[in-house]
């Protein structure tokens, strides 16, 4: 339990931020009014929620070792809570279910940033928009990030009839070769299910687009003599512990996590690839691969590089690892060669031939 001076701390902006909120509030069991966040380069919290919800925020000053951490109790369920790594300053956001009938979005800083609860007001611009500025937080190393549609604009990149998944069958003509029956190899197509990810322009949704392009991953190595395992190979949800478990049981060579970008509606203009891995030098390197690969059939996108990441399936797996970003489903670049099918058989094509090149140069 927090000392009593941080729960008043905590308390007293609750008080303060609820003056500026629309007072309406949702029924209790009604799906999380939250519709849409981003947190800014520029050290702003945004939101997009349902008309007239009723917010309320709190501060915990930095204590035993973790950082301060900022909270926001929305109404309505949140149905599958997640974490997500932050950036710079932003050492985590969490969005969980603190109650029944409620969703919480949770900003935890790293332990060195100070911040005081009396810069920070939690605004309404509108029914449906609210943000939160992070005063005086340091910004170097802050890179936007969120999840959905902060405009509540969509533009029709789709084609008619919703999202095709690939069918033609795989050629693996031109990717490199391995010994065969050699090489185990696990895929994870990120979320599934209920939990569809990322959803962008034209409703373009993270789940489809990472399924498509796993299946013929899969496919691809599976020509080339590798033995193939998916988390998932439908639109089940696979909560993320049975992902690593599945890999680290089955003694695989190696572990791909594939996931979609996403930010806010209202940034189309951020695009952009890139690979995280954990700790593990060889992970580094398979991401490395992974990443030129990528780079090289999506020109004109910026390269976002090879990074550090805490995500859990590649912080807990015990083989090399790593998780891909294949675009922005948000952005104006990435999003409509997301949804062709032609360039979702080039980035499988592309994320095969990484894996390949890295068993054969880097796999003794």
């Amino acid at each position: 339990m927090a000392p009593a001076s941080s729960r008043r701390m905590a308390w007293l902006l609750a008080a303060a931020l609820q003056c500026t909120a629309f007072t309406q509030a949702l029924p209790a069991r009604a799906a999380s009014a939250l519709a849409a966040w981003a947190f800014t380069e520029e050290g702003v919290l945004k939101l997009r929620t349902s008309r007239n919800a009723r917010l309320e925020a709190f501060f915990q000053a930095a204590s035993d070792g973790r950082g301060t951490r900022v909270w926001i109790d929305i109404p309505g369920e949140l149905r599958f809570p997640r974490r997500l790594a932050g950036r710079g300053a932003v050492r985590e956001i969490r969005l969980g279910k603190p109650r029944a009938g409620a969703t919480r979005l949770v900003v935890e800083f790293r332990p060195d940033v100070d911040l005081n609860p009396n810069d920070l007001r939690l605004r309404g611009t509108a029914p449906d928009r609210w943000e939160l500025v992070f005063t005086g937080l340091p910004t170097r190393g802050l890179d936007d990030f969120g999840e959905g549609d902060l405009s509540g604009r969509a533009t029709a990149w789709l084609p008619p009839g919703g999202f095709r998944p690939t069918r033609t069958p795989v050629d693996p003509s031109g990717l490199p070769t391995v010994a065969r029956n050699r090489y185990r190899i696990v895929i994870d197509p990120g979320h599934g299910g209920p939990d569809p990810g990322a959803i962008g322009i034209g409703g373009l949704r993270e789940t489809d687009v990472v399924l498509d392009v796993s299946l013929q991953v899969a496919d691809l190595l599976r020509a080339r003599g590798v033995d193939v395992r998916l988390t998932r190979t439908r639109e089940v949800d696979v909560d993320l512990p049975p992902r690593v478990s599945l890999a680290n049981r089955s003694g695989a060579t190696a572990f791909v996590s594939i996931h979609a970008n996403a930010l806010s509606m209202n940034r189309p203009d951020v695009n952009g690839i890139e690979t995280f891995f954990f700790s593990d030098p060889r992970s580094g390197r398979l991401a490395s691969y992974l990443q030129q690969q990528m780079m090289d059939v999506s020109p004109g996108t910026p390269n976002r590089g090879v990074r550090r990441g805490r995500f859990f399936v590649i912080r807990r797996s015990t083989m090399p690892s790593a998780l891909v970003e294949m675009g922005f489903v948000t952005g104006a670049i990435d999003a409509p060669r997301l949804a062709k099918v032609d360039h979702r058989r080039r980035l499988a094509l592309a994320l095969a031939a990484g894996i390949l090149n890295y068993l054969k140069q880097e796999v003794r």
